[in-house]
This record gives structure tokens, C-alpha cells and sequence, in this order.
């Protein structure tokens, strides 16, 4: 058993230290009142004071106030039977500095004054008990008090102090113990809300992928049923030939889909402690091929208004946010917008922000009760307020259905020029429209 380990069993079972130091303290303590020949005390009672000052040590840190005081009670007994001190007082500092750094501060106060007033009483009462005989003169005697109280009250102070500054010693380790243990909680709970945070992020993009590329499989795939089940929709081979793309465009969201779930969910899984082989985010450049994909089952306009140089480039993650929202907006009206729904996508670029507009003209016919509706637009808000942008999402007038999302881009060192973009840059002044007939051509547009 190591040194360490023995002194944190002490700790553990600290009267069982102070016993082995009480029964230490025995020795000097018998000596001075058992061994006493000039105590005019029988040898029985001689016993009991000196147990008097030592059983209570047994308490001195569990009970410090009721070893302060059994060794006060015998300091009392000695200025009655005896003229001189002895080796029972060596306890005093003992419970003076147990008093100090185990018990109450009020307390330990009062403890502090009733030995010092003790210091003066063995001043006055042992040099006068010693000298009387002698006839000592009057300043021979009063050195002699005040060097004895001197002794005592030093003594007793030096006592009191080193227990103050155990108990400041103790106080500091408990709050060190304690802001470790704390600041150990406050890193379990950013990792549990990092965690957290993580699989909101993935469950974001798992619905993104997953939503668009179902709704697009599900529309290819009840085309080439009514194609396959009704002989008025074509000649055989027309319909042959429409089903076999049908098919190939299921086969090829499918695969897509399927390629983004795997790195998704490889991310989460990766144990080997190797990087994961990650792929590119999506962003505004990935938009038209975006626009391509679902013209196989909606017809889709795309607009482009602005020039990208009249503000800086944005964030990864703010390019994400802009392509989960157009690729919501489309999986929406591909879900809820019915049969013979058509949408128009506007990308705007304005100085220090970029606005997306996406309207459609469906009915709602193709909602259901039970298909998660709403969670989309949940998670489009949550995406666009993450960088400081707002989305806004409601019905038509005329009818169909709105996406109108505005993100902010910041300078990246936070020191964007102030003043009108530059004559170069083709950046509209004003927001993008909100309805078709308020938005004019662009060259932009893409055919």
C-alpha cells in the first residue's frame, strides 16, 4: 500500500487518525499531571484530568468545539492545582488549530478569545505561584507575567492562523474539485448538444434528399403506370419508350439519392478514425442542374437577376442553405401542387444579400393528411435563420403557392465598403418581385 493511498484511507476515517493522536498526545499529557508530585490531587483523579485533555481529541475534527472543550476544562483544573505549566498544554494549540480549520468561524471565534484570556490567566497565576516565596520585586514580576502571557497568546495565535490557513487551503481545493467537476458537465452537455445539433443537421438533409428525390421517383413512376395500364395514352412502342425513360429516371434519382444517404449516414458510421471522403456541399452553382432534374417531371422555369460580384462571395453553408431551399420549394409543388402544376424559380443578387423567389401555380390537390406536411418549411426557416436570413412562405392571391427566403452575405473580414456597388457589377436596386406579373425578362433566364 503506497503512502498516497494510506493517507487517503486517513482521510476517509479521520477519527481514526485522531485517535493515534490522541493516544500520541498521552505521553507528554500523562507526564505533566499523572506524574505530578507537587499536584495535591489523588493518583485516580490525576488520571481522569489527564483524560480529560485527551479523550476529546478523539472528536478534534469531527467534533472540534467538544475537544476545545475537555482540554479547556483541564486547563482550568491545572490553574487550580497547579502553579506552572506542564505537558498537558501542549493540547491547547492542538484544539486551537482544530477549532480554526474544522469548525464554525463564529464559533472558533469565541474559542480564539476564551485562550488568550486563558494565556493571561497562566500569566498571572504561574509566575506568582513560583516567586511568592522568593519575594520578588515588583518589575522582576511583571516581566515575568508579561513574558509568560507573551508565550501564550503567540503561541495560541500561531495556532489559530495555521488552521485559518488550512481551512483556506481546504476551501480552495473544494472549489478547484468542484469547478473541475463542473466544468466536466458543462463538456458532456456542449457534446450532448452537439450531438444534438448534428443529427438535426443530418435529419435536415436526409428529408431534403430523400423528399425531393421520392417525390421525383413517385411522379416518373405513376407515369409509366398510366402509361403501361392505358392502351388510348399512345401507340405501343410511344408508350414503350416513354416507360424505359420513366425507368432510367427513377434508376438515376434513385442512385443519387441513395449516393448522398451513404455519405450521410457513412459519416455517422466511420470507426476506422481515417477522414471521411467527403463530398463537395451543394451550392448556387449546383441550382441549374438542380432545375434540369425536375423539369423530368414539372415544368420549371429558372431566373437569374443580379451579377454574383456585387457582393461577396457567400458561406458554404449559406450556398447550401439557398439550394435546400429552392429543392424544397420544388419538392413541395411536386407533392402538394397536383396535376398540371408549373413553378417558377428567381435567384436575385442585391448588394450584401441574395433573395430566392419560387411560385408555383398548383391547386393542392396532391395532399395528403399523413405525408409530413409542414416539416419542410420547419426546416427551410431553420437553415435560412442560421445565417441571419428570412423566410417567408404562404398562399397566392391568384392561387398556388410562394417561397420568398432572403439571406444576407457579410463581407468576410466584416469590412464590406459602404456605398453603391460598383458601375460594373449589375446588381438591381430593388427586391425581387413576388408575383409573375410584376417580374420582367432577363436575359438570365434559363431556356
Amino acid at each position: 500500500m503506497s503512502i498516497r493511498s494510506i493517507h487517503h484511507w486517513f482521510g476517509r476515517h479521520p477519527m481514526v487518525g485522531d485517535t493515534l493522536i490522541a493516544l500520541a498526545m498521552w505521553i507528554p499529557t500523562g507526564a505533566g499531571t499523572v506524574g505530578s508530585e507537587s499536584t495535591p490531587l489523588p493518583t485516580a483523579l490525576r488520571v481522569a484530568w489527564s483524560l480529560l485533555y485527551v479523550v476529546p481529541l478523539v472528536w478534534r475534527r469531527a467534533r472540534p468545539d467538544i475537544a476545545a472543550a475537555g482540554v479547556a476544562a483541564g486547563c482550568l483544573v491545572q490553574l487550580i492545582v497547579q502553579n506552572s505549566p506542564n505537558g498537558a498544554d501542549i493540547c491547547v494549540p492542538v484544539v486551537i488549530y482544530a477549532v480554526s480549520a474544522y469548525g464554525s468561524q463564529r464559533r472558533a471565534k469565541w474559542w480564539l478569545r476564551l485562550a488568550l484570556a486563558g494565556a493571561l490567566a497562566a500569566g498571572l497565576r504561574w509566575p506568582t505561584g513560583d516567586m511568592l516565596s522568593h519575594n520578588p520585586d515588583r518589575e522582576t514580576l511583571i516581566i515575568n507575567i508579561a513574558a509568560i502571557t507573551l508565550i501564550c497568546a503567540v503561541t495560541v495565535l500561531m495556532a489559530w492562523y495555521a488552521g485559518q490557513f488550512a481551512r483556506e487551503r481546504r476551501v480552495n481545493l473544494e472549489q478547484l474539485r468542484q469547478r473541475a467537476t463542473d466544468l466536466e458537465r458543462e463538456r458532456d452537455q456542449r457534446v450532448e448538444l452537439a450531438t444534438q445539433q448534428e443529427r438535426a443537421r443530418i435529419a435536415r438533409e436526409m428529408h431534403d434528399v430523400v423528399a425531393h428525390s421520392l417525390s421525383v421517383i413517385v411522379v416518373q413512376a405513376d407515369g409509366g403506370a398510366y402509361l403501361a395500364h392505358h392502351n388510348d395514352a399512345g401507340d405501343a412502342p410511344d408508350r414503350l419508350q416513354a416507360s424505359g425513360a420513366a425507368l432510367d429516371t427513377i434508376a438515376e434519382t434513385a442512385r443519387r439519392a441513395l449516393g448522398e444517404t451513404r455519405r450521410l449516414v457513412g459519416v455517422l458510421r466511420d470507426d476506422s478514425g481515417s477522414p471521411a471522403a467527403l463530398a463537395p456541399s451543394r451550392g448556387l452553382d449546383d441550382l441549374p442542374s438542380l432545375i434540369t432534374e425536375t423539369r423530368q417531371v414539372l415544368p420549371v422555369s429558372f431566373t437569374i437577376t443580379g451579377d454574383p460580384g456585387c457582393h461577396p462571395r457567400p458561406a458554404e453553408g449559406a450556398e447550401l442553405a439557398c439550394y435546400r431551399v429552392v429543392q424544397e420549394s420544388l419538392t413541395n409543388v411536386l407533392k402538394h401542387g397536383g396535376p398540371g402544376a408549373t413553378a417558377q424559380v428567381r435567384l436575385t443578387h442585391l448588394p450584401g444579400q441574395i433573395e430566392i423567389l419560387v411560385l408555383d401555380d398548383g391547386l393542392g390537390a396532391g395532399a395528403s393528411p399523413d405525408d409530413g406536411r409542414g416539416h419542410g418549411l420547419v426546416g427551410m426557416r431553420e437553415r435560412v435563420a442560421a445565417w441571419g436570413g428570412t423566410l417567408e412562405a404562404r398562399s397566392r392571391l391568384d392561387g398556388g403557392f410562394q417561397v420568398h427566403a432572403v439571406i444576407p452575405v457579410e463581407d468576410p473580414v466584416g469590412t464590406s465598403p459602404a456605398g453603391p456597388p460598383p458601375e460594373t457589377s449589375d446588381c438591381p436596386s430593388t427586391p425581387a418581385a413576388s408575383d409573375p406579373a410584376q417580374a420582367p425578362d432577363h436575359p438570365g433566364e434559363t431556356p
